[in-house]
């Protein structure tokens, strides 16, 4: 537990880490809970037909050791990898616990994932074993014949064609009795493959110490979680790190119950009307979701709100977004920063005042961050570098899968890089630029697109945007922004002329964007963050073309 301090100063300092020799991620999480207290709520689960089912951790307890029990008897156990392919629901949480339980490694898998995306997955992780429902089911059938590791796929909703179990029949026909697999902090628990945005994906392999390593952060970023009452929600897929680490299972380790709801897309008004109608307390929700919350008018006034924390991280929440909170919900949202190798580093906690608009928060307790030059060398306040965590640090990675060189690479001397563009100022904050490959150079500039997204979203036409450096031969890039215009709005000329000098009224003129491209949709990936690298290469072709025409002319 981390221990609240009268400052900042105090409460980082006293933290210290504490990992026993022996620890299983179902254990702590849930049979912990269900010997001392079994008919204690874990999960509420809304199901599509809005009928409402609640999961005790006893419940949750011994579905797992069923889980367990059936995929020993299929000669699945330790270091074996089982792909959870699931939007939010029980089973996803039956299926990691029985998976730990085993000493199995769960491979997290987003829904809305494609066939190749998942065959390239499910081949470099040599996936044994697959949980999943329907349309996962349909995605599977296509590519199985690719997948000559997997030895048994099981479906929630029920069987199939010849190698598919029902998910439930299976279980009701195994014992509810398991002795969990002894493991330790650094034996593998779970693998959850990067984005790719250099190379393809990368399978960032965690040991159990993993859920330990997020504790101190995320109730730091909670605000001291949990308190009597507290109730977790997060529209985050839990097959991304931000849902199964950032929300789903500390809650469940800290014995507070979590909604689990799936969305086939994010809708607002029924965000807020989950939050309103299930009493959250707390919840964690992305950057792009809480611009999405923007769009509803009176949030407050319309809905009976419960909520006492608000986390977010994922990408730079901005100041825009930060202040519409204050004034729209009466909260601070607490931004953190973290990535799939290593999560929750640094963290916000307006309870102890530690809150800034558009940083990125402090260190949180019990990690080291620097931000470092190409040296590995820690640079002094104010300067532009990369953000990077000192090892050993319990949250971090074990390694990438099957990769030795590119974990390797990842470090500088004990420094784990980020690719992270970031500033961090006289009193530690820090403040997120962009990605490496996401810095604009413009005239001798380097500019983040963050912060003129951020400023792009207080204007009142503007749904979403994307910023990318456009290639020009006297700028080197100039700015370009691919906007999504607000419901009832059209584009035009004009508007494209008052939303530039909006932007360079509000930030610099070497800032604001030279193109503006009014889009029908901006891509985001799996965990919500928006896809700049195709707005990049649309730019870099637009570039392209325009040079051609000008040689032809």
């Amino acid at each position: 537990m981390l221990e609240k301090r009268p400052t900042y100063e105090e409460t980082y300092r006293d933290f210290r880490w504490r990992i026993p020799s022996a620890y299983n991620i179902a254990v702590d999480a849930c049979d912990r809970w269900a010997d001392t207290d079994p008919d204690r709520l874990a999960i509420l689960n809304r199901r599509a037909d809005g009928a409402s089912e609640t999961w005790s951790y006893r419940r949750l307890s011994l579905a797992s050791n069923r889980f367990a029990n059936v995929l020993a008897a299929q000669g699945i156990g330790r270091g074996d990898r089982v792909g959870i392919l699931l939007p939010q629901s029980p089973e996803t949480v039956v299926a990691h616990f029985g998976t730990y339980k085993v000493a199995g490694v769960a491979l997290p898998l987003a829904v809305l994932f494609g066939v190749e995306a998942l065959t390239y997955r499910l081949q470099n992780a040599g996936a044994k074993a697959v949980v999943t429902n329907a349309a996962g089911l349909a995605k599977l059938v296509e590519i199985r014949d690719r997948l000559p590791d997997l030895k048994i796929v099981f479906n929630i909703e029920g069987g199939g064609p010849a190698g598919v179990v029902d998910f439930h029949q299976a279980l009701a026909e195994a014992s509810s009795q398991v002795a969990p697999a002894v493991t330790g902090p650094d034996d593998p628990a779970m693998m959850i493959y990067t984005s790719g945005t250099t190379g393809p994906p990368k399978g960032a392999l965690h040991g159990h110490r993993v859920l330990l390593g997020h504790l101190p952060g995320f109730q730091f970023a909670q605000e001291f979680f949990p308190v009597p009452g507290d109730f977790m929600w997060t529209p985050a897929d839990w097959a991304w790190a931000g849902g199964l680490l950032n929300a789903l299972l500390p809650s469940l380790t800290f014995g507070v119950p979590v909604l689990a709801y799936k969305f086939e897309k994010f809708d607002p008004e029924l965000a807020f009307w989950l939050m309103a109608h299930y009493g959250i307390r707390n919840a964690f929700v992305p950057p792009t979701a809480l611009k999405m919350l923007r769009s509803v008018d009176n949030p407050r006034g319309r809905f009976d709100l419960k909520l006492r924390t608000l986390g977010s991280a994922g990408e730079a929440l901005g100041s825009e977004t930060y202040e519409w909170a204050k004034s729209a919900l009466d909260l601070t949202v607490n931004e953190f920063y973290g990535q799939t190798e290593c999560n929750i580093v640094l963290a916000s906690c307006a309870m102890l005042g530690v809150s800034r608009p558009g940083a990125i928060g402090k260190a949180a307790p019990g990690h080291e961050v620097a931000i470092i030059d190409e040296s590995g060398v820690p640079l002094a306040p104010g300067i532009l570098g990369q953000i990077a965590v000192k090892r050993p640090d319990p949250v971090m990675f074990l390694e990438y899968w099957d990769r030795p060189e590119a974990t390797e690479e990842k470090f500088i001397g004990d420094w784990m890089t980020t690719g992270d563009q970031g500033i961090m100022d006289d009193e530690g904050y820090v403040f997120f630029v962009g990605r490496d490959d996401d810095v604009i150079t413009s005239s001798g500039y380097r500019i983040g697109p963050a912060e003129i997204e951020d400023c792009l979203a207080g204007h009142p036409a503007v749904a979403l945007a994307a910023v990318v450096g456009k290639p020009d031969p006297l700028r080197t890039e100039i700015v370009k922004a691919y906007v999504r215009l607000a419901p009832g709005v059209n584009g035009s000329p004009d508007l494209a002329d008052e939303i530039r000098a909006f932007v360079r009224n509000r930030l610099s003129a070497h800032e604001y964007p030279r193109e503006i491209a009014f889009v029908s949709e901006i891509p985001l990936t799996t965990s919500g963050k928006v896809i700049r690298r195709f707005f990049r290469q649309k730019a870099q072709a637009e570039a392209a073309e325009e040079q051609a025409r000008k040689n032809w002319e």
